[in-house]
Protein backbone atom coordinates (compact mmCIF):
# COMPACT_ATOMS: atom_id res chain seq x y z
CA UNK A 1 0.00 0.00 0.00
CA UNK A 2 1.38 3.27 -0.71
CA UNK A 3 1.75 5.94 1.09
CA UNK A 4 -1.56 7.50 -1.39
CA UNK A 5 -3.99 5.07 -0.54
CA UNK A 6 -5.82 4.15 2.33
CA UNK A 7 -5.34 1.59 4.22
CA UNK A 8 -8.59 -1.54 4.26
CA UNK A 9 -10.30 -2.23 7.26
CA UNK A 10 -9.15 0.16 9.01
CA UNK A 11 -11.66 3.51 10.59
CA UNK A 12 -10.59 6.94 9.08
CA UNK A 13 -12.27 10.23 8.73
CA UNK A 14 -12.54 11.95 5.04
CA UNK A 15 -12.01 15.60 7.17
CA UNK A 16 -9.02 14.36 8.45
CA UNK A 17 -7.48 12.26 6.11
CA UNK A 18 -5.95 14.57 4.00
CA UNK A 19 -4.29 18.06 4.37
CA UNK A 20 -4.68 21.57 2.50
CA UNK A 21 -1.54 22.27 0.93
CA UNK A 22 -0.93 26.14 -0.35
CA UNK A 23 -1.86 27.24 -3.32
CA UNK A 24 -2.26 23.25 -4.41
CA UNK A 25 -4.68 20.85 -4.94
CA UNK A 26 -3.71 17.17 -2.87
CA UNK A 27 -5.98 14.12 -3.64
CA UNK A 28 -5.86 10.73 -2.33
CA UNK A 29 -7.59 7.25 -3.54
CA UNK A 30 -9.90 5.90 -1.75
CA UNK A 31 -10.37 2.68 -3.79
CA UNK A 32 -9.37 2.52 -7.62
CA UNK A 33 -11.33 0.11 -9.63
CA UNK A 34 -11.50 -0.91 -13.05
CA UNK A 35 -15.38 -0.39 -12.43
CA UNK A 36 -14.78 3.08 -11.08
CA UNK A 37 -12.66 5.43 -8.59
CA UNK A 38 -13.31 6.97 -4.82
CA UNK A 39 -10.84 10.05 -4.44
CA UNK A 40 -10.34 12.50 -1.76
CA UNK A 41 -9.43 16.04 -2.56
CA UNK A 42 -8.37 18.94 -0.74
CA UNK A 43 -8.20 22.67 -2.96
CA UNK A 44 -6.73 25.62 -1.37
CA UNK A 45 -9.04 29.06 -1.82
CA UNK A 46 -8.86 30.16 -5.57
CA UNK A 47 -7.65 26.44 -6.62
CA UNK A 48 -9.85 24.39 -9.17
CA UNK A 49 -9.99 22.06 -11.87
CA UNK A 50 -10.67 23.78 -15.64
CA UNK A 51 -13.70 22.96 -17.69
CA UNK A 52 -13.48 19.68 -18.94
CA UNK A 53 -16.10 16.31 -19.92
CA UNK A 54 -15.71 13.13 -18.64
CA UNK A 55 -17.55 9.83 -20.28
CA UNK A 56 -18.89 8.78 -16.93
CA UNK A 57 -21.08 10.37 -14.37
CA UNK A 58 -19.18 11.62 -11.20
CA UNK A 59 -20.98 12.44 -7.71
CA UNK A 60 -18.83 15.08 -5.42
CA UNK A 61 -19.87 15.25 -1.62
CA UNK A 62 -18.50 18.47 -0.26
CA UNK A 63 -16.46 17.53 3.01
CA UNK A 64 -15.49 20.79 4.27
CA UNK A 65 -15.08 24.13 2.94
CA UNK A 66 -17.03 26.09 -0.49
CA UNK A 67 -17.14 25.60 -3.77
CA UNK A 68 -18.52 26.78 -7.23
CA UNK A 69 -18.95 23.49 -9.77
CA UNK A 70 -20.06 25.09 -13.07
CA UNK A 71 -22.08 22.31 -14.98
CA UNK A 72 -22.81 23.04 -18.60
CA UNK A 73 -22.32 27.02 -18.10
CA UNK A 74 -24.79 26.37 -15.24
CA UNK A 75 -23.08 27.30 -11.34
CA UNK A 76 -23.65 25.42 -8.16
CA UNK A 77 -22.39 27.07 -4.86
CA UNK A 78 -22.22 24.02 -2.87
CA UNK A 79 -20.72 24.30 0.98
CA UNK A 80 -20.31 21.27 3.80
CA UNK A 81 -22.22 18.33 4.01
CA UNK A 82 -23.79 19.00 0.15
CA UNK A 83 -23.70 16.73 -2.80
CA UNK A 84 -24.36 17.33 -6.85
CA UNK A 85 -23.77 14.46 -9.23
CA UNK A 86 -21.82 15.99 -12.49
CA UNK A 87 -23.38 14.15 -15.60
CA UNK A 88 -21.43 12.29 -18.69
CA UNK A 89 -20.21 14.20 -21.26
CA UNK A 90 -21.37 17.79 -20.09
CA UNK A 91 -18.79 20.21 -19.40
CA UNK A 92 -17.90 20.94 -15.59
CA UNK A 93 -15.50 22.88 -13.93
CA UNK A 94 -14.56 24.04 -10.32
CA UNK A 95 -13.54 26.74 -7.96
CA UNK A 96 -12.90 26.86 -4.04
CA UNK A 97 -14.50 29.81 -2.96
CA UNK A 98 -12.59 29.14 -0.16
CA UNK A 99 -10.92 25.90 0.86
CA UNK A 100 -12.36 22.96 0.46
CA UNK A 101 -12.24 18.84 0.42
CA UNK A 102 -14.56 16.95 -1.36
CA UNK A 103 -14.72 12.69 -2.03
CA UNK A 104 -15.11 12.30 -5.89
CA UNK A 105 -17.11 8.68 -6.96
CA UNK A 106 -16.85 7.89 -10.49
CA UNK A 107 -18.38 4.69 -11.64
CA UNK A 108 -17.68 3.59 -15.27
CA UNK A 109 -20.26 1.87 -17.20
Amino acid sequence: MGKNEFEKGMKFSFDNSIAYADKAVVSKHILKKQTGNISLFAFDKGEGLSEHTTPFDALVMVVDGKVDITIGGTSHLLKTGESIIMPANISHALTAVEKFKMVLTMIRS
